[in-house]
């Protein structure tokens, strides 16, 4: 079995990756700023990478204003491709988002679409998986597109369980270099406002949403199917209706 980096291992995703490593025999190990271990300084990645033989990228930049997170995304990826050279690890996997090599202005995308090339560009085998926006999420967006009222635009996308996107990454990372792109989404293709609007409804929250077609999204205005996946790509099961009940807000 593998000795498997998990680069941000105890976040969302990392801490679901890590555990579905390890229940499949894997040696899979949580890497963050709280185990002593920072991609964007170098901090202790030397001796976190010794011996490894796959390392897992699904760290996310703690800002969104477009220079930091750049600096994040292309630091931290420029960090880890030297420590992999340096330890001889033979599979890089990334964790991105559906969208970024499509014409759009989101300062986020476009720092992910940079990582992604240092990845291809690194002569390390990679995978690259993309997924579309997760459920998880639907109470951040909420909450940075107004207060009593919620303006969202009516963008497509196929949105997606966290627990369906770990399933992926480690499965990725279990296998062999793909050398190439994938795309997971979930089954249900909606409008963005109606993604929130239907969680908010659920949910009990009284806030209205919207539906506004110039409203910003990461700070951009949106076309109708740039959070869309292409033909191909890999649909998981879980719905919306099965998610929210068994996932309540987190106080």
């Amino acid at each position: 079995m593998a000795r498997i980096v998990v680069i941000g291992g105890t976040g969302l995703i990392g801490s679901k990756v890590v555990a579905k490593l390890t229940d499949h025999g894997h040696e899979a190990i949580a890497a963050s700023p709280n185990s002593g271990v920072n991609a964007v300084t170098g901090e202790g990645l030397a001796e976190a990478l010794r011996g490894a033989d796959v390392v897992v990228d699904v760290s996310n930049s703690p800002s969104f204003e477009p220079a930091a997170v750049m600096e994040f995304f292309t630091t931290s990826t420029g960090n880890l491709i030297a420590a992999e050279r340096e330890a001889g690890v033979g599979h890089h996997v990334a964790l991105t988002v559906v969208g970024t090599d499509r014409p759009q202005e989101i300062a986020y995308f476009h720092a992910k679409a940079a990582q992604e090339k240092l990845i291809r560009e690194s002569g390390i085998p990679y995978s690259i998986v993309h997924a579309t926006q997760f459920f998880e999420f639907i109470g951040g967006i909420a909450a940075t597109s107004g207060d009593d009222e919620v303006r969202l635009p009516p963008a497509l996308m196929q949105p997606i369980a966290a627990e369906d996107v770990a399933t992926a990454v480690a499965r990725t990372a279990a296998g062999s270099p793909l050398n190439a792109d994938i795309e997971i989404a979930g089954p249900e293709v909606m409008g963005l406002d109606e993604l929130v609007r239907r969680g908010l409804a659920f949910r009990g929250d009284a806030r209205t949403v919207v539906t506004d077609p110039d409203a910003p999204y990461f700070g951009a205005r949106m076309q109708e199917r740039t959070l869309m996946p292409v033909d191909g790509v890999e649909v998981f099961a879980t719905t919306l209706d099965e998610w929210l009940p068994a996932n309540p807000p987190r106080s």
